[in-house]
């Protein structure tokens, strides 16, 4: 029996979205898994006493890369076209990757190192965020009566690359391959993606559909004071999920006597299966109800991994935490989404540029909390570089405290936040019942 031309299409659609946030995933992966050798063999070499500042800069760049691609993107999406938004996302990642490589291989380290890496990490944003600004719009346009659903299926594939970039990142650091493989790794889906692109239609946005012009898009932003709250609430989620899962395996790998990155691996593991049931829990909880939650968990496993000292409370603690930011960033999406269909791609591109911008503030200050914490520690700079062995491994245990201390009041702040946000939508929702119930009592 053939399959009906639309759901081959439909199906197609799926698959290229999926990929897309998988080869993002991966991505972020692989940034965490480089970012100690990056540190090692460029940034110690430029400023010894600041080098862990220096990378979180670094990796910012992405996320400011990623936050301005994905404000412009969302705005530009239905004049550019998805296809043409994802190919670029395919050559950010390609063009990013081929200049990291290239900056770790030019001796001696300098300043033209420094910028050709920025650039290469900078590139890998562009495309992060060309992925959002499309498919995002792409899969809400698709499925528009299962948001919730779709976008947290969507974005379990996230996780789903982490995954895989992170026991790819295991592997050759075991087999002792050159770090840079994993950037050649990165490469791959980036090219399979772009030949999927090539070949496949793709529909319009919501808005379009609907027949809402650009400018009613924009007037929407200052009509919703419930979005421009929720905007703010999305530099707090965002810098709950995405600030320790890139700054993991650099702070915790001695702390707990085993490699960070398998952390972020069990971690992404979980929220790939339990993503797939974020549809069940919303009809039960409601969108507002599930974050309320999410922040509840994410607080007490972000302090409960300041205080790990083993690979076992580790793991625990890791799990309270994955299992609270699991649904925080697709369900913000979805949230927004389902509230505001007059927004358009506009307003899922506006909440993605503040959980990229956050990031970008958010890694910088913890490099200098984490600097800051090791040489007080220490007693001085001069102090921290003699330091070997058993001294170190306790000087870097009080830095990562501090700085994954520092994370710990973002999800407290929005507890509140969700808890009103929760309440006024069952009050709404058993306004509407009664009101209902007395319609149908009177005819």
């Amino acid at each position: 029996m053939n399959t009906p031309k639309h759901l081959l299409g439909y199906k197609k659609l799926l698959l290229i979205g999926n990929l897309s946030i998988f080869m993002i995933g991966l991505g972020f992966a692989i940034r965490t898994s480089i970012a100690g050798d990056l540190q090692a063999d460029i940034y110690d070499h430029i400023d010894l006493a600041n080098s862990t500042a220096m990378l979180g800069k670094a990796l910012g760049i992405t996320f400011t890369g990623f936050a301005f691609t994905l404000l412009f993107g969302s705005t530009l999406v239905d004049l550019v076209g998805i296809k043409r938004m994802l190919l670029l996302s395919a050559l950010g990642y390609i063009a990013g990757s081929i200049m990291i490589v290239a900056a770790s291989l030019l001796p001696p380290v300098n300043a033209s190192v420094e910028t050709l890496l920025l650039i290469g990490l900078l590139l890998t944003g562009l495309g992060w965020g060309a992925v959002e600004a499309a498919s995002n719009p792409m899969v809400a346009a698709v499925d528009p009566k299962n948001k919730t659903h779709r976008l947290n299926v969507l974005h379990a594939w996230w996780p789903g690359g982490i995954v895989v970039g992170g026991l790819a990142g295991l592997a050759i650091s075991v087999l002792e391959i050159p770090w840079q493989a994993n950037l050649i790794l990165l490469i791959l889906p980036a090219l399979l993606m772009a030949w999927l692109v090539l070949t496949t239609e793709f529909p319009v946005t919501e808005r379009v559909a609907a027949g809402i012009s650009y400018g009613a898009m924009f007037k929407e932003v200052l009509k919703q004071p419930l979005f421009i709250l929720l905007w703010m609430c999305m530099w707090l989620t965002a810098a709950t999920e995405l600030a320790p899962g890139q700054w993991i395996d650099l702070t915790l790998s001695r702390v707990v006597g085993m490699k960070g990155i398998v952390i972020l691996i069990y971690v992404s593991m979980l929220m790939f299966v339990m993503r797939h049931f974020a549809g069940a829990l919303e009809k039960k909880l409601s969108a507002a109800g599930l974050l309320w939650l999410s922040c509840l968990l994410a607080a007490a496993g972000l302090y409960a991994l300041s205080l790990s000292r083993t690979p076992v409370t580790a793991f625990l603690a890791a799990t309270l935490w994955g299992v609270g930011v699991c649904f925080l960033y697709p369900t913000m999406l979805a949230t927004v989404s389902e509230r505001f269909v007059r927004g358009g791609a506009l307003f899922l591109g506006l909440m993605g540029f503040a959980g990229g911008m956050s990031i970008q503030f958010v890694l910088p200050e913890l490099g200098v909390i984490f600097d800051n914490a090791k040489i007080e520690a220490a007693g001085g700079i001069y102090k921290f570089e003699q330091l070997t062995g058993a001294e170190l491994d306790a000087v870097l245990m009080q830095a990562s405290v501090e700085s994954f201390q520092s994370l710990t009041f973002a999800p407290l702040i929005l507890l509140p936040i969700f808890a009103v946000i929760w309440l006024l939508d069952r009050r709404r929702k058993a306004k509407e019942a009664n009101a209902s119930s007395l319609t149908r009592s009177t005819i």
